[in-house]
């Protein structure tokens, strides 16, 4: 495996980590790929298979726990729009920490998200594997989840420009799915859709069945927990700007539409949900939102429509999930904090040893899923699940301290700005701390659970950065006493 550095438009910036042009990546996204990873990202398959667990917990007030999860999302995607766009790089906000916070912040977070992203892995692979399995029984479902994780693997093993041109049609399929959704919805909740006649159709669901708030002003926050992990995503096309031609304009373009992106995918259809049928409909609990939906509208097959659909998420999650576990992975080996064969590129610009690694203890997850799912894999997902939370607090301090640096260094870079700095950071600080303090109250739905497992591998993971600084440190210092002591000796041997 040999390192093949390439050329590319990416200056580096005030950190100076991870240009993209001496670390053998290839800028081999081409703009449609990144426009619709921008898009993709925010659309996870948690949307179709999560949302009726909390449309059951808030009811209609699910729309306002969507909203305020999809405002701290635009918020801190402005922090990161802020710190990528000056300063492109495959470790994301990883290297922004390493550079704002100290090496043992971006040590900490790194390794945490690329835990988080190899954890996904094999709970997508499981899920993508249980629906081709109900299609085709032949073969079993762990032979299924092992197929999809290998095909996948090879199109990342290729190029970045395979991955891109796979998530192009995944996203795409999802983009047009939910348009249609919408549309189709839309006109049905209006009573202009032609061949359909929905008796429990229209806005009036929103407040007729114990109203806009049946459970309390406190589900909404009960809401946000269970529907905040399904934002995670939305900073992928951050990692993968340092992959383009132009990673500032990639980064800025994203980093502005997040806002409409959330409000039609999230917010609209979520809105056409609850007006197409009452919350506490027993059939949104039992098929899944989006099927149920589907079905009030006599839509013939829905579920297996549905079920097309959501394969397709599944697959867009796992094929961006490998990369990004395997970037970061990458971004870590540049930086000294992984085995130096992590930062190694093929020819082609892609980081082997960093997607094998990935894969492999993808794999590994995959077997503890099927082989220990109530024990060891719980442990798996249940201590990852709070890393979202964590990614998005370390981004606020980093761009506390980061505006400052670029500023001083080169305040030409600034091309996003985060709005009224710093008392809105601080405020989107207050509330993902916000949100952690509540899910330490949260039994019914293990959110005490997540967050103290979080934690505990969270606070592994810090000792050992700490460690590792110190040991770093002690040769540092050593260096300069050793190369002093072989002069001496020279000078007393002459």
């Amino acid at each position: 495996m040999t390192s093949q550095p390439t050329q590319s438009k990416a200056a580096p910036g005030p950190g100076g980590h991870g240009n993209p042009g001496g670390s053998g990546l290839k800028a081999g996204l081409k703009n449609r790929h990144l426009s619709m990873i921008a898009i993709g990202g925010v659309i996870g398959a948690g949307l179709f298979v999560g949302s009726s667990s909390g449309i059951n917990a808030a009811g209609p007030g699910i729309l306002l726990s969507y909203a305020l999860v999809g405002a701290l999302v635009v918020l801190v995607m402005r922090m990161l729009g802020e710190m990528s766009a000056a300063n492109p790089t495959s470790g994301s906000f990883s290297a922004h920490a390493d550079r704002a916070l100290g090496p043992w912040a971006g040590f900490t977070i790194g390794w945490l998200y690329w835990f988080f992203w190899v954890v996904v892995l094999a709970v997508e692979a499981t899920a993508g594997a249980k629906i081709l399995n109900g299609w085709v029984p032949a073969v079993p479902q762990w032979g299924w989840a092992l197929i999809v994780m290998i095909v996948l693997t090879a199109t990342n093993l290729v190029s970045v420009g395979s991955y891109g041109e796979f998530e192009f049609w995944f996203a795409g399929i999802k983009v047009v799915a939910i348009a249609a959704f919408i549309v189709i919805g839309g006109l049905a909740v209006f009573g202009v859709l032609p061949g359909v006649h929905s008796d429990k159709a229209g806005l009036g669901n929103l407040t007729a069945h114990g109203g806009f708030l049946p459970h309390g002003p406190g589900a909404i926050l009960t809401g946000v927990l269970l529907v905040v992990f399904s934002f995670m995503g939305s900073e992928i096309v951050t990692l993968a700007a340092g992959e383009s031609a132009n990673p500032q304009q990639a980064v800025t373009k994203a980093t502005n539409s997040v806002i409409w992106r959330i409000a039609v995918f999230y917010l609209g259809s979520i809105l056409v949900v609850v007006s197409l049928l009452p919350w506490n409909d027993k059939s949104i609990t039992e098929k899944g939102s989006y099927v149920a939906a589907l079905d009030s509208l006599g839509i013939p097959n829905a579920g297996q429509i549905m079920n097309v659909i959501i394969l397709t998420s599944v697959l867009s999650c796992l094929n961006s999930g490998l990369y990004t576990a395997s970037r970061m992975a990458f971004s870590l080996g540049e930086r000294g904090d992984a085995p130096k064969a992590f930062a190694r590129t093929t020819a082609s610009g892609v980081p082997r040893t960093a997607i094998l690694a990935s894969v492999v203890f993808g794999f590994v997850a995959v077997f503890f899923n099927y082989k220990f799912p109530d024990t060891i894999f719980l442990f798996l997902v249940n201590s990852s699940g709070a890393v979202a939370l964590f990614v998005w607090l370390v981004i606020c301090f980093s761009q506390l301290r980061m505006r400052r640096i670029i500023q001083r260094e080169a305040p030409e870079k600034l091309l996003v700005k985060m709005w009224l700095y710093p008392y809105l950071t601080w405020a989107t600080a207050a509330l993902i701390v916000l949100v952690l303090g509540y899910m330490l109250t949260d039994t019914e739905h293990d959110g005490r659970e997540t967050v103290l497992l979080s934690l505990l591998v969270a606070a592994v993971v810090l000792a050992i950065a700490f460690v590792k600084e110190k040991v770093r440190g002690g040769r540092a210092q050593s260096a300069p006493a050793v190369e002093s002591q072989a002069a001496a000796d020279e000078v007393a041997a002459r």
